[in-house]
């Protein structure tokens, strides 16, 4: 194990899992391994380790409403229904449970960043269409215009507002406008809570 690099504290709930994870990451440039948790343990251990960020094999689902909300983290999950679920909890990194190492870390080191990463296997789980006659009826309702729904959908899928503007040929001031102009008709806090609103009131898909 290295002296210095990125903090990991590695989640499982099953201890082989734990330990074949941290195994693997242990020998990686750049990152220490400071411990290993399950969810049950994970607010006890987090002040104890502090890590910088969590790699955390979710599996099949688990626990998850004890994702923190403070520390970033890297989910390794099973297929693409836990996916949409753990991007629903703002987690910033999926990847699939069979992901290298290397993949691993250049996740982390994106994450940190302040991206988004998610594996391109997961990109049909998390842009799933909804029905026409729901998402007239609710935009109506909640007065969101068709370029704000756009980008509301570009939210939901984690994505920056640099790539945002990229993909719908704005600029990155426009997106900007479009994201507090979102975050104030749906009364949110930020733009997590506001994918979470929108999720709830039918203008995007769970």
């Amino acid at each position: 194990m290295q002296s210095t690099g990125v903090r990991i504290l590695v989640v499982a709930d099953e201890m082989l899992a734990r330990a074949g994870l941290a195994s693997l990451l242990t020998d990686q440039r750049g990152v220490k391994v400071v411990g290993q948790a399950d969810g049950k343990s994970l607010e006890g251990e987090l002040e104890i380790y502090q890590p910088d960020i969590l790699v955390w094999d979710v599996g099949m689902g688990g626990v998850l409403s004890v994702f923190p909300d403070d520390v970033p983290a890297i989910a390794l999950v099973a297929d693409g229904t836990v996916a949409s679920q753990v991007r629903g909890l703002g987690v910033e990194g999926v990847l699939p449970r069979d992901a290298s190492p290397k993949l691993i870390v250049s996740a982390m080191t994106a994450v940190m960043q302040g991206l988004v990463v998610v594996d391109p296997s997961f990109a049909a789980a998390l842009s799933t269409p909804r029905a026409v006659s729901d998402s007239s009826e609710q935009v109506g309702q909640i007065d969101v215009t068709p370029r704000e729904l756009e980008v509301l959908r570009q939210l939901a899928q984690g994505t920056s507002n640099k790539a945002i503007a990229y993909e719908l040929d704005i600029s990155e001031h426009t997106v900007k406008f479009h994201v507090n102009s979102l975050m104030t008709k749906l009364d949110a806090r930020n733009r997590t809570e506001a994918v979470v609103i929108a999720t709830r009131t039918g203008l995007i898909p769970l």
